[in-house]
């Protein structure tokens, strides 16, 4: 390598440095290496919701009558809250189907008791509301099963995504052994702030869908 490639080399490498989260000190790249397991399904993330994962919050609540699945942006986002939005609705629109190709793609694996939620497709509604930073999907059923599979959808989902959210009263028919998702750590799901901005929804939660 003669002197001025050299030079160059190392302006391009310093300047790298300098550009957000290319620096080995970026949360990102940390997270990386520590967890490439979470790190790709973070990507896969990116790739089926159309926004960062690490720069927007999941909540995967199990209610009494079903659950609620909440997706926002946690900084100032116009474009990145309209593809949130538009992500939900078509969630929401495809779960009314009985299709879960989306989750099963962003986990790569089959979703724990989705074959049930898309059996019992004719006794759940999904319903899309906006929030200040993106939307909430409510999952509605007064089916016993349902509400058992639904909850066993978004304990999946809190755990697997390091998410916060409503853990709902304990449930059987959970099965945790189906649950093959190496990379997930309980303790990582420490929370974080949520994001409230008066939509009633501000609780504590952990990043990532």
């Amino acid at each position: 390598m003669n002197r001025d490639r050299g030079v160059a080399l190392v302006a391009l490498v310093t300047a790298l440095m300098t550009v957000p989260g290319c620096s080995d000190d970026s949360p990102d790249h940390m997270t990386a290496e520590a967890d490439p397991e979470f790190a790709e399904l973070q990507t896969r993330g990116a790739e089926a919701m159309g926004v960062d994962q690490y720069t927007s919050t999941h909540l995967f609540d199990a209610l009494p009558d079903g659950g609620r699945i909440e997706l926002q942006r946690d900084v100032d986002d116009p474009d990145g809250v309209a593809q949130i939005r538009s992500h939900l609705r078509e969630i929401a629109a495809a779960f009314e189907n009985g299709d879960f190709e989306t989750p099963a793609f962003v986990h790569m694996q089959t979703v724990p008791r989705t074959s049930v939620m898309a059996a019992k497709k004719d006794v759940i509604t999904y319903t899309f509301s906006e929030l200040p930073r993106g939307g909430e999907l409510r999952i509605v059923t007064s089916d016993a099963e349902a509400i058992r599979a639904i909850h066993a959808f978004m304990e999946f989902q809190r755990t697997d995504h390091r998410a916060g959210g409503e853990e709902g009263e304990p449930h059987e028919g959970m099965d945790h052994d189906a649950m093959d998702h190496g990379a997930m750590d309980h303790d990582s799901a420490a929370s974080t702030g949520g994001h409230d901005a008066g939509s009633g929804s501000s609780r504590e939660d952990g990043a990532g869908d």
